[in-house]
């Protein structure tokens, strides 16, 4: 378990990736409610999703950034790319995310783009696999960016050196 990033100590950007009308069905009719979907990041390796629901779409907002502001996760880059191929789950949002060379940029659609952008990867290609919705494809990304490890981390958790376990 990773420590928990203080976010008061980081300039965030937060960006609102849907907003969605909401509506539970009681007794005296329909009950609406906005949902709102924001991504916070620092564009240095910090970024983080939140979800708030509310009456109103300002208050479902500021929900919706306290939230990511409590999930931020460290993102490690290699120069300004991610160390390696890795492919993030959630629900049936399913996100391949690629190292890219320098000079390429942030090859990814819609609510991807959105998170990668926030952590600050300047060299990626990503490509949306399985689910469309917004939501579950920003978390996808996350999970993703939250399994990279670096090699560094690998060499120690094996107890060797970086150049024994490259070869």
């Amino acid at each position: 378990m990773r420590t928990r990033i203080d976010a008061s100590k980081l300039e965030l950007t937060e960006t609102i990736v849907n907003i969605r009308r909401v509506a539970k069905t009681v007794k005296g009719g329909r009950n609406m409610r906005f949902s709102v979907t924001v991504v916070v990041g620092d564009g240095a390796g910090h970024v983080g999703i939140g979800l708030g629901k509310s009456q109103e779409i300002p208050e479902a907002v500021r929900k919706a950034t306290e939230d990511a502001k409590k999930k931020l996760i460290y993102v490690p880059t290699v120069g300004t790319t991610v160390p390696h191929q890795i492919t993030g789950v959630f629900g049936a949002g399913r996100v391949l995310i690629m190292p890219a060379a320098p000079g390429t940029g942030v090859i990814a659609g819609s609510s991807v783009r959105t998170v990668l952008e926030a952590a600050g990867v300047k060299d990626v290609r990503a490509k949306s696999l399985g689910s469309s919705n917004t939501g579950n494809m920003a978390l996808a990304t996350l999970v993703g960016l939250k399994n990279l490890t670096t090699l560094e981390e690998v060499a120690k958790r094996r107890g060797k050196t970086p150049e024994e376990i490259l070869g």
